[in-house]
């Protein structure tokens, strides 16, 4: 099936030699991938021929990306692509305290929660970029509502995705919906695609994994091909299937030409999160044919974009970063079936139960003891204005946690505050938690293990390196194509874009400037100049 469903696929113009100075972009992109590990570009590099093999030959490479924090999570990782800031400084924890906002419905979806960006702390190369030029325009489009709103962060913009199968917004960025998406909307692309096959892009000979593991998909349809509904429901089973990330492409595409970004002298920003990767990892793993087969569906339909893209904008006037908001764990029963390691899912929340009633009971209220993805978390103001020791509490806690099976660390709030620099998974915890929030205990898993509360499914959200590290590059007119080992980080990716597009982030920043990609930078002094960590070039 081609790339677009509703707009004419177009082949590029050949872009002209590069100049000494290149021009000023006229549009910024940030493609993020969300679940999409660093490795699977060598991995599956030979097989690639389309954007990510664009990508990866044409880019400043960085092999050894970060999402240096925990709880390595949809939510929190967009919060640092393009704030600059870690989530500790962006407010945003994990996903259960994301977008959610009962007072911004979404459109056209009836008895959802809403979805807004009330959360999200401080700003993003957006607002930099509304600070400098008030006519700048913003297209942030995804599958999922997190994904499309905190790359942008608090800006009221153009910020769609996709629900109730539409392409919609919430009530925090428009009343109704422009012209153009509910024209898009009309042509009914999900539900043509009612009875779809999913059946291998390439001969089966080209696929080293096994067609099918028992424990694949809830242990259902773990073989291809595997077929999209053929009734009303296709639409809704859609965001299992690789053609949601090219009906994604499709409308951000449209998009972009409605809205006639990177057609003025200063910068726009186009922001596109593709969501199936995230959704076909979990279901079959990153060790499946299912994975290897989506990423090389998703090469071929990124170049597709990328080619029309570069029609309505030259390429030499476009600017393209790409990144993931977090990498996944192989399935634990991979690991110990075919790997032969120790592996297993962990869970703390039976450390939590107890406490939560017997305090529930004694106080009468609810103290919002939780445990989710590592951290058990509580509203420790009302603990200690019951007069509960909360230091006491929380050792007491963590000595239950240390007992159980595959847990290697725990911290409390006072013990995370003594551990030394060299300790790298405090540090990611200490780059999660915002000052103020109220928490008992955080942990880490031992390798292999993964957060579960019992559902069969790939996982992500520890602070090991599957997890923690993504692919980070940056593609455009004067950044010379190279291959990067060093580590860096995706609160790099704002103001590194920042800079090359002449740009003054408008707060201190946790992230710098990457010198392989912007060379010779340095800080103006002033607004913005600073930062937690200097904000400077390296």
């Amino acid at each position: 099936m081609l790339l677009l469903l509703g707009v004419t696929l177009v082949v590029a113009r050949a872009a002209p030699a590069s100049e000494a100075k290149p021009p000023a972009p006229r549009l910024i992109v940030l493609i993020a991938i969300d679940q999409m590990r660093a490795d699977y570009f060598d991995r599956f590099g030979t097989q690639l021929t389309g954007g990510l093999a664009r990508i990866r030959s044409r880019s400043a490479f960085f092999r050894h990306g970060l999402q240096d924090h925990a709880i390595t999570e949809t939510a929190p990782g967009h919060s640092t692509m393009l704030s600059g800031r870690d989530p500790a400084h962006t407010g945003i924890v994990n996903n259960a305290r994301g977008v959610q906002d009962p007072l911004a419905p979404v459109l056209g979806v009836q008895g959802g929660q809403g979805a807004s960006p009330r959360r999200f702390i401080g700003t993003t190369l957006y607002d930099w970029m509304l600070a400098a030029d008030s006519g700048a325009r913003v297209l942030s489009v995804s599958r999922k509502d997190r994904a499309a709103i905190f790359p942008v962060g608090r800006a009221k913009g153009s910020v769609f995705w996709y629900a109730d199968s539409q392409f919609t917004t919430s009530t925090y960025y428009a009343d109704t919906l422009p012209t153009w998406v509910r024209s898009y909307n009309a042509r009914r692309g999900p539900a043509r695609l009612a009875g779809a096959v999913w059946a291998p892009l390439l001969p089966d000979s080209a696929y080293s994994e096994p067609d099918s593991m028992w424990f694949e998909n809830g242990g259902t349809d773990i073989a291809f091909p595997h077929r999209m509904p053929a009734d009303s429901t296709a639409s809704q089973r859609l965001t299992t299937f690789p053609w949601m990330d090219s009906l994604t492409l499709d409308f951000a595409l449209t998009g972009a030409g409605e809205l006639a970004l990177g057609h003025r002298d200063r910068p726009d920003l186009l922001v596109i999160s593709l969501s199936t990767t995230d959704a076909i990892g979990h279901a079959y793993g990153p060790d499946s044919r299912e994975l290897h087969d989506q990423i090389l569906r998703l090469d071929r339909w990124l170049g597709g974009f990328l080619d029309s893209l570069d029609v309505l904008v030259p390429g030499t006037r476009t600017v393209v970063a790409l990144t993931s908001d977090h990498g996944v764990t192989s399935f634990p029963e991979y690991a110990v079936a075919v790997r032969h390691r120790k592996a297993g899912r962990v869970w703390l929340g039976d450390v939590a139960r107890g406490p939560a009633d017997a305090l529930s009971r004694r106080f009468r209220t609810d103290i919002e003891l939780d445990f989710d993805t590592g951290l058990l978390s509580a509203d420790t103001a009302v603990l200690r204005s019951r007069g509960v020791n909360v230091d006491s509490l929380a050792e007491r806690l963590a000595g239950e946690a240390r007992r159980h099976v595959g847990i290697a660390k725990v911290y409390t709030p006072a013990s995370l505050r003594r551990a030394p620099p060299a300790d790298v998974d405090a540090g990611r915890w200490r780059r999660l938690l915002p000052t103020g929030f109220g928490w008992l205990l955080c942990a880490v898993p031992m390798p292999g293990y993964v957060w579960s509360p019992g559902k069969q499914v790939a996982e992500h959200g520890t602070t090991a390196l599957d997890d923690v590290e993504v692919p980070i590059a940056f593609m455009g007119a004067g950044i010379r194509a190279a291959t990067i080992g060093r580590p860096v980080r995706t609160v790099d990716i704002g103001p590194t874009l920042a800079a090359y597009a002449g740009v003054t982030p408008t707060e201190g920043l946790d992230g710098r400037v990457l010198g392989e990609v912007v060379p010779g930078w340095r800080p103006v002094a002033g607004r913005g100049a600073g930062g937690r960590r200097g904000n400077t070039s390296e």
